[in-house]
């Protein structure tokens, strides 16, 4: 990945844009040092929010909160 200090940045910015959007993302740095990472807008988004994807496949059992409390309660000596 190619690193570019901020003078550089501001001088080929349309250039450098242009390179990100086609995929090749940068690194803008000051004194040397990353401050920045730029990254086409589809690339940037990264999370997928996986909440509910294996909805429909299984399905809990109404006494969930409740299985295993009988040896739960015999490990901890808790049901004395």
């Amino acid at each position: 990945m190619q690193t570019v200090n901020i003078h550089e940045a501001k001088t080929h910015l349309s250039r450098l844009i242009e390179q990100a959007a086609k995929g090749e993302s940068f690194v803008i740095a000051k004194a040397g040092r990353p401050m920045v990472k730029v990254v086409p807008i589809d690339q940037a988004e990264g999370v997928v929010q996986r909440t509910g994807f294996m909805s429909g496949h299984f399905t809990t059992p109404d006494d969930f909160d409740r299985m295993g409390s009988e040896q739960i309660e015999e490990l901890f000596g808790l049901g004395e």
